[in-house]
């Protein structure tokens, strides 16, 4: 336990140093930051540099539920179904935070805090699909039962990943296309050291963030099932 605890206290100082750097990279160490036109972009558009790494690390989480889901119908093994779980969770906390994030820049960018928009409305159903998922483990009290229908769900619900990712490319979009893309075309492209830069630090910060969360919840998650294992052995003698 003192081991884990050493592990969990080196992690989060780390990710804490690593935000604040991602910090202070944002507010003093980015130069303007101008469009293909010259035009300097509004201050909102920084919220890109917490938007997108949060977004790109929901992903990673719920791609972690998808196979943790998978080796636990494989293996039968409780362990796979903590990581699931645990990964699921964390990840729903990151989904709402690019909705929160998305929204206070398209109020900015578009005048509104929201519009049905192809990236917005699957962003969305990706965190109703994974927030029904923790839903569903709540609602299910066996634990063989909660375990094996909660990984079939893990699996279907993962369709909603790419779903999102690829909407932009799919189908018409207004929102910017960051990569692949060119600011004239879609809003999209990303030049520069310091931009680039200062995106990396804040994929490392966040990746930082993601793992802290889930180390703790896992960890949790086996103290909990160590209780009430014991809590049914004392029951049962």
């Amino acid at each position: 336990m003192a081991l884990n605890s050493r592990k969990i206290g080196v992690l989060a100082g780390a990710t804490a140093c690593i935000m604040l750097l991602s910090m202070y990279m944002l507010f003093f160490y980015l130069p303007p930051i101008r469009d293909e036109s010259g035009e300097v972009l509004s201050g909102s558009f920084r919220i890109f540099f917490f938007h997108m790494p949060v977004a790109v690390i929901a992903y990673l989480a719920f791609g972690a539920v998808f196979v943790a889901s998978i080796f636990y119908l494989m293996k039968r093994s409780f362990k796979w179904d903590i990581y699931a779980r645990s990964a699921a969770e964390v990840g729903v906390l990151f989904s709402f935070l690019v909705l929160v994030t998305g929204s206070i820049w398209a109020k900015d960018a578009w005048g509104w805090y929201w519009i049905w928009d192809v990236r917005l409305t699957t962003s969305l159903v990706l965190f109703l699909v994974y927030l029904a998922y923790n839903m569903l483990r709540k609602a299910l009290e066996e634990p063989e039962k909660r375990a094996r229908l909660s990984a079939v769900f893990g699996i279907l619900a993962f369709l909603s990943v790419p779903l999102s990712f690829f909407s932009i490319r799919l189908w018409r979009s207004a929102h910017p296309l960051m990569f692949g893309g060119s600011m004239g075309e879609n809003g999209g492209g990303l030049e520069g050291t310091s931009l680039q830069l200062a995106l990396i630090v804040n994929f490392i910060a966040y990746f930082l963030l993601f793992l802290t969360l889930f180390y703790v919840k896992v960890q949790n998650e086996k103290a909990k099932e160590e209780i009430d294992a014991r809590i049914s052995v004392g029951l049962e003698t």
